[in-house]
This record gives C-alpha cells, sequence and structure tokens, in this order.
C-alpha cells in the first residue's frame, strides 16, 4: 500500500486513465444486497444524529 499525502499524489497513468473510462460507463449490480428496512434506515439516520453531537475532547 502507498503511503502518500494529499499533495504527493503521483498524476495518472495512461493506463489508469482508460481503465477508469472504461469503468464509468458500466452498471453497478445490487442485487445481491438486501434492501434496507424503514427500521434500518431510521436507526442509521438515528446513529448519525449522535454522531454530530460528538465533541473533541483532545481540543
Amino acid at each position: 500500500m502507498n503511503n502518500f499525502t494529499g499533495k504527493e499524489i503521483p498524476p495518472l497513468t495512461e493506463e489508469q486513465i482508460e481503465e477508469l473510462k472504461a469503468l464509468e460507463d458500466r452498471e453497478i449490480d445490487y442485487s445481491d444486497i438486501p434492501p434496507t428496512t424503514k427500521e434500518e434506515f431510521e436507526r442509521m439516520k438515528e446513529n448519525r444524529r449522535r454522531r454530530k453531537n460528538l465533541k473533541n475532547v483532545a481540543s
């Protein structure tokens, strides 16, 4: 795995650009993912609200 910071990311190679272009038009198959129930969705929203209210204790 490369350990690049935001300023050190090398430019994409031609091969990488072509690969990204090929992936751009592909459809994503979601058929193996079960649908989210309303209860699960509400629980996710509740957890997100809780995380927003966390205080940074390090500062």
